[in-house]
């Protein structure tokens, strides 16, 4: 077991000795600091990501990071309540946010809470519910753009894996997000009550059991109670703070520092207007130093964005064009040319239409719902399809190689359709001889015009793909 898996298995057992055995106040300053470290490296990690599933451990930790602090929660109020006192971090925050008045400090505190609890935790959970639904709903297409994509030879099977693998842990995730909100939901709650708990029952134990006066009890209990909420709402703050960035972070080329600086001051002129408007409050009674120097400082950046920009944006085509000739002239880009496919379907240029979906073609759909159709009901799972058009074919013709070999040929009229005859020897409607592909049975193309006479005739009329299908099945 390597050090790292014992460090967190330690970290577990240390939770539970916090819920039972009473610390010493010094070591309960050291865990409190390294609780707010754990907090403060958690946000900037959630920060730093370029998706959500580079922190797909983030669940799990907050949830041990929730029992960490409530563990803490336990042993600084038995702290508190037996002995009123704490350690020297509950007693350093409790001094200096109330600052002589405790009414103020507690009101201070609130503010946290509400904060924490009414609006990030509240907003987290809600896109967490949305952000689980959405994706799970959204599965079945991107596994059937995948599809498309693998039989239109746009991507190979390496990377059609690391996709659909991408778009499971996706699901997995934001399922298991939308539950651990409801960790930072409870945590929220849990500290309010706490807080009470060491207020009502401070006060009865410092006069009850140890003679305090009643402004003395509230000095020292509110003073205690305000530092021991501190330095629990604030991590719990920056957590559920990352919570919510995690959420609802999108799937980007850069962190969310490059992201917000590169889209917030996208147009550059804008800032003059900002800095227009701050300078005319200062002819209000704002102070117009801050007025005039907020204004600059806004105006300065517009003028330096509108300079640099246009430098930068000659400078990103000529290095993808770089990137595309390296690529070019790698040996792996020549390896990737002579390889052969399980299944290949070639076509000549007029049969285009047929696997082009901006021309209304939906030869890629069929072959994804055959594949699918027949790993549903045989359980056989056939390999992926690849189409290309060859122009060493006819103009009208396709053919089906397995291995580079060729399996099935024919040919199709895309402006007709096939009209296999019912059986009878006469000839009941005019067209172009041919023989269906598939089974070989006589058959004739016919014009759009003559479909219905063909029908009423008794003929069996196929449009062009679906004599592919066929075919191809």
């Amino acid at each position: 077991m390597s050090a790292r898996d014992l460090s967190v298995l330690l970290g577990v057992i240390l939770i539970i000795i916090m819920l039972v055995i009473p610390l010493p106040g010094w070591l309960l300053s050291f865990f409190i600091l390294i609780n707010i470290s754990l907090a403060l490296i958690v946000i900037l990690v959630s920060m730093n990501m370029d998706e959500a599933l580079q922190f797909a451990v983030f669940p799990t930790l907050l949830l041990l990071l929730t029992l960490f602090r409530l563990g803490l929660n336990v042993s600084t109020t038995r702290s508190i309540l037996s002995e009123a006192e704490a350690g020297g971090v509950i007693a350093t925050f409790g001094s200096f946010v109330i600052g002589g008045n405790p009414l103020v400090g507690f009101v201070v505190f609130v503010i946290l809470v509400i904060i924490q609890f009414l609006v990030i935790t509240k907003g987290a959970e809600r896109v967490s519910e949305v952000a689980a639904r959405f994706t799970l709903d959204a599965m079945p297409g991107k596994q059937m753009s995948i599809d498309a994509d693998l039989n239109a030879g746009m991507i190979n099977e390496h990377q059609a894996k690391e996709r659909r693998e991408k778009i499971e842990h996706e699901a997995d995730f934001y399922g298991a997000m939308d539950g651990a909100s409801k960790f930072v939901k409870g945590d929220a709650i849990a500290g309010i009550i706490i807080v009470l708990i060491n207020i009502i029952f401070g006060l009865i134990i410092g006069m009850v059991q140890m003679g305090m006066s009643f402004p003395e009890a509230i000095d020292t209990y509110m003073r205690l109670t305000v530092g021991d909420g501190l330095v629990s709402q604030i991590p719990a703050l920056l957590i559920s703070t990352a919570t919510g960035i995690v959420v609802t972070r999108v799937a980007s080329q850069g962190n969310l520092g490059s992201d917000v600086t590169s889209q917030l001051l996208r147009y550059p002129k804008l800032l003059y207007i900002a800095a227009g408007t701050i300078f005319l409050l200062g002819l209000t009674p704002i102070p117009f130093f801050l007025t005039t120097l907020i204004s600059s400082v806004l105006a300065f950046g517009g003028y330096w964005l509108t300079r640099e920009k246009p430098e930068t944006s000659f400078e990103e085509p000529e290095e993808m064009d770089e990137a595309e000739s390296d690529q070019m002239k790698s040996p792996e880009n020549v390896v990737s040319l002579i390889s052969l496919d399980p299944i290949e379907f070639e076509f000549g240029y007029s049969l285009i239409p047929i696997a082009d979906t901006s021309q209304g073609g939906d030869l890629l759909d069929r072959i994804v719902m055959i594949r699918r159709q027949l790993a549903i009901e045989l359980g056989i799972v056939i390999p992926v399809v690849r189409i290309r058009d060859n122009i060493q074919l006819g103009p009208n013709e396709y053919r089906l190689k397995i291995k580079g070999n060729q399996a099935a040929h024919g040919e199709l009229l895309l402006d007709h359709y096939l009209a296999m005859s019912p059986g009878d020897d006469e000839d009941s409607i005019d067209g172009i001889d041919t023989r269906e592909p598939a089974f070989g049975l006589p058959a004739k193309w016919i014009s759009d015009d003559q479909k219905d006479e063909a029908e009423l005739y008794g003929y069996t009329v196929v449009d062009p793909p679906s004599v592919v299908s066929t075919h191809i099945t």
